[in-house]
């Protein structure tokens, strides 16, 4: 039975709550979901101009001094438009997959509608390189300060951990929860080797910028 966790709390991800290895690491689907807060009732949702709420699943992988080792480098694409992070330890819309091959995201859902996972990153975390020592799950809302969206107005957003077998391994729901409020990125949780396994903590920090750069820039090296 998968184990629903409490903001701080840390599980095993290869055991259950007795000890017993059970789950399958080699390849973990890192699933995040929200339903977007409807307002007005059927006819205000119905005529409604407010824009799509667009929330972008990220991750970052640090090396043992908790940092972003690789930094990747910068693409030029059409029209001029530079991409940076690209090929980098940062997983995010404009650099989907690592170098490596073992993370990536699956894509960009703009809506939050429809049940399960609105995102998901997936890891092989048995084959990840031990420079890898920990990955940070953070979810943002692509341009909420200038749309006044928030974490406030969404509703059931959660993180959770299946593994290659389709087990859910752990839950964390974020709901309830004032501080969120005018809040546009969240660090959800975070993974992490301890004496050569894997861990899972829920995080729940939320930060007022829509931007993950922002979030990013204390695990770089200066």
């Amino acid at each position: 039975m998968a184990i629903n966790l409490q903001k701080g709390q840390t599980i095993d991800l290869r055991k259950n709550n007795l000890g017993e290895s059970v789950y399958d690491l080699s390849q973990v689907t890192i699933g995040l979901g929200w339903d977007v807060r409807k307002q007005g009732g059927f006819f205000g949702r119905l005529f409604s101009n407010e824009p799509e709420y667009d929330l972008d699943a990220v991750a970052f992988l640090l090396d043992k001094n908790g940092k972003v080792a690789d930094m990747g480098r910068t693409l030029h694409g059409h029209n001029g438009k530079q991409v940076v992070l690209y090929e980098s330890d940062v997983i995010y819309f404009n650099s989907m997959r690592h170098p490596s091959g073992h993370i990536w995201l699956t894509g960009d859902n703009r809506t939050g509608e429809g049940d399960g996972d609105d995102e998901q990153i997936i890891v092989k975390l048995d084959q990840l390189n031990e420079r890898y020592q920990k990955i940070i799950f953070v979810v943002s809302i692509y341009r909420g300060r200038t749309n006044r969206q928030h974490f406030g107005m969404i509703d059931n957003a959660f993180i959770r951990a299946v593994d290659a077998r389709g087990k859910e391994i752990t839950k964390y729901s974020l709901s309830g929860d004032s501080s969120i409020n005018g809040m546009c990125s969240m660090v959800f949780a975070e993974a992490y080797r301890h004496h050569g396994d894997w861990k899972f903590r829920a995080i729940g920090d939320p930060y007022s910028t829509d931007n993950f750069i922002d979030v990013l820039v204390p695990y770089t090296y200066k």
